[in-house]
């Protein structure tokens, strides 16, 4: 997909479809009043006798333009003008290009980003667009066998400014959207695989190519005898049932100056979760493919802070992969494990097992790395989908400024995020008698699930300040929605980003 910024007006643009917005209640955007009094009030008059009422997200294509330069017009539902946003800028753009992508168009040049919209500038109507054009042509990857279906046409996207002085924005916007869809992508290709191809060493041959074509960032992959030696017992009790070798990935972006403390960013890379030794029901085992969706997710950042998205800090992303299955030398329900700085866990629900890893990963980062800050992010509890839903993420942070930011950050980047306390009076749920703790709450049905995984992290933190995203909600989608796509939805790689470019404050 090429993208380009115009000035050139919607009056005089060739292009093979012109997008402009119509308001509820028959408003016309300023561009469709443009093009309208083009063509001698064409538009006014499909309008008005009730073709099209401008409902969010409605789109009604109108050929034949007398006196215009484009072929085609395509007008795009806004909703009520005085509730014009971020969310229904990109809802417009969304049903406008999956409209484009059926139509046979080759090219086409929105106008939408015209309309003023609440706190978005140039630059960031034009990011918007780039990644909502992305994410939305994306298709999931198709193994079946026979002939594949036809890819859109659509080849060329520009978006209009209303003066030269915008260009240049415009221009970066684009070229950061497109990084940023690159990275979703991703993201969503690595949850969208099936886990019998998407194992902790492909993710790591992933990581090696990322690292060859951009120079900003390196990748160090740790085998099973590394991580052995790095006396992360916990990581490898999970393993310890599947043939598949684990792999702990490092991927730094030297953004930063040499020397400087990193951000780290933990993922969960579980690339199959059976439950292991305390096995998931059949049904509950479909979809656990997209159980690494948090690995994913920092690979996603990681490329795109490598992909034109620039960050003035140093960023180091810890991707923990691994297997959970049984098997003759899988973990016991009842083990004990030792992490990598020395605390013990007994293992009293190996469908648990994302805390284990997340805590030598946690670990790894303050002791190996002595981050200045460090987020996690996992698809950790089935507690965190029953209290929040599917649309939000369960937070949990040491620090009010991080909380605060990573909030602030979703909020913008339409992924939204709901802080859950840290109480230490749940603390005793996962108290052990053999352990320095256990890896699950005790007391089936009352144990507070994502509260007593998050209290189980911060143990590895120290000081540090950190938080802990579960995105078992969001992170996944049965069906189409309007703010998630179906499978793997990368959900938390654009927050990331956008905490990150703003210095990641803590």
């Amino acid at each position: 997909m090429q993208f380009h910024a115009t000035r050139s007006s919607v009056a005089s643009q060739r292009t093979a479809c012109a997008v402009v917005g119509v308001y509820e209640k028959r408003q016309l955007s300023a561009a469709a009043g443009t093009l309208d009094e083009k063509c001698g009030g064409l538009i006014r008059r499909v309008v008005r006798r009730g073709d099209f009422d401008g409902k969010s997200g409605s789109v009604l294509p109108i050929a034949d333009l007398p006196g215009a330069n484009a072929e085609r017009a395509l007008l795009v539902g806004l909703g009520p003008r005085a509730a014009f946003g971020r969310k229904a800028y990109r809802k417009a753009v969304a049903a406008a290009t999956e409209w484009l992508s059926k139509s046979g168009a080759r090219d086409a040049v929105f106008y939408l980003a015209l309309e003023p919209i609440p706190d978005v500038d140039t630059y960031y109507a034009a990011r918007f667009a780039a990644e909502t054009v992305q994410s939305t042509l994306y298709r999931i990857p198709a193994l079946k066998s026979g002939r594949k279906p036809p890819s859109p046409k659509l080849s060329k996207v520009g978006v209009a400014v209303s003066d030269r002085g915008e260009l240049a924005p415009a221009r970066r916007g684009l070229a950061h959207g497109e990084a940023i869809a690159a990275g979703m992508a991703l993201t969503r290709d690595l949850g969208n695989l099936p886990a019998n191809v998407c194992t902790p060493s492909y993710l790591a041959s992933r990581a090696r190519q990322m690292a060859r074509d951009h120079k900003a960032v390196r990748a160090k992959i740790m085998n099973e005898a590394d991580i052995k030696r790095l006396k992360m017992g916990a990581f490898l009790s999970v393993t310890r049932g599947s043939e598949q070798p684990p792999r702990l990935i490092v991927i730094e972006y030297r953004g930063g100056k040499p020397g400087e403390a990193p951000v780290a960013l933990v993922g969960k890379g579980i690339t199959f979760d059976s439950g292991g030794l305390s096995l998931k029901p059949a049904d509950a085992q479909v979809g656990m493919k997209t159980d690494m969706s948090g690995a994913a997710v920092v690979a996603a950042v990681m490329g795109s802070l490598a992909d034109r998205v620039p960050a003035g800090i140093q960023v180091t992303g810890l991707l923990c992969m691994a297997e959970n299955l049984p098997g003759a030398s899988a973990t016991r329900p009842g083990d004990v494990v030792t992490h990598h700085g020395g605390l013990t866990s007994e293992v009293v629900n190996t469908d648990a097992e994302g805390r284990l890893v997340l805590g030598d990963g946690l670990d790894f980062a303050v002791r190996d790395l002595a981050a200045d800050v460090v987020v996690d992010i996992a698809t950790l509890t089935g507690a965190a989908t029953l209290g929040l839903g599917r649309r939000y993420a369960a937070l949990f942070s040491n620090s009010d400024v991080l909380a605060q930011a990573l909030r602030d950050a979703g909020e913008a980047a339409g992924e939204q995020m709901w802080r859950m306390p840290l109480h230490d009076g749940y603390a005793e749920l996962i108290s052990s008698d053999v352990a320095d703790q256990a890896n699950a709450g005790r007391g089936r049905g009352l144990s507070p699930g994502s509260i007593t995984a998050a209290l189980f992290l911060q143990r590895f933190v120290s000081g540090t300040a950190w938080a802990h995203l579960d995105i078992a909600g969001p992170g996944r989608s049965d069906a189409e929605r309007d703010d998630l796509p179906k499978g793997g939805t990368g959900f938390g790689a654009r927050a990331l980003l956008r905490w990150i470019e703003a210095g990641a404050p803590a």
